[in-house]
């Protein structure tokens, strides 16, 4: 497994430090990775409670962030680490990370900088409705 490489040359302004998260050995061993290593991490801005994206961790990428106090992924496509907003300048520091009651999902309070958690420029990856006509 490789980890992306942020953009050494890019107008991105430095990142600040994020706050790491104690996690207790219990609370680490509760969580459930399916088949291929993987735990859904879904991942809501604190501050209004939207869910702005959900991709997928192992226990590097939450080790990762629970140390970096910053989200860090596994692409299931590109099978490789990456850290929310090093090539975008798009990030986001953890305020709180929780397990659902079967241990199978997480949730991540964050707050998001730049313009939103969306590859496609949306603040939410979440910006499609069934039932409603595209303008």
């Amino acid at each position: 497994m490789t980890t992306t490489d942020p953009a050494a040359t890019s107008s991105i302004p430095p990142a600040h430090a994020g706050v790491p998260i104690h996690a207790t050995s219990e609370q680490l061993d509760s969580v459930k990775y399916d088949g291929s290593g993987l735990v859904v991490a879904i991942v809501q801005e604190v501050g209004t409670r939207e869910v702005l994206m959900v991709a997928y961790m192992d226990r590097e990428a939450l080790r990762r962030t629970l140390e970096s106090g910053r989200t860090w992924f596994y692409s299931r496509s590109r099978q490789e680490y990456w850290q929310k907003g090093e090539t975008s300048g798009d990030r986001q520091y953890v305020e709180k990370i929780s397990y659902d009651c079967d241990g199978d999902a997480l949730l991540l309070q964050v707050h998001q900088e730049g313009r939103g958690a969306c590859h496609t420029g949306a603040y939410s990856c979440f910006y499609r409705d069934f039932g409603e006509v595209q303008a």
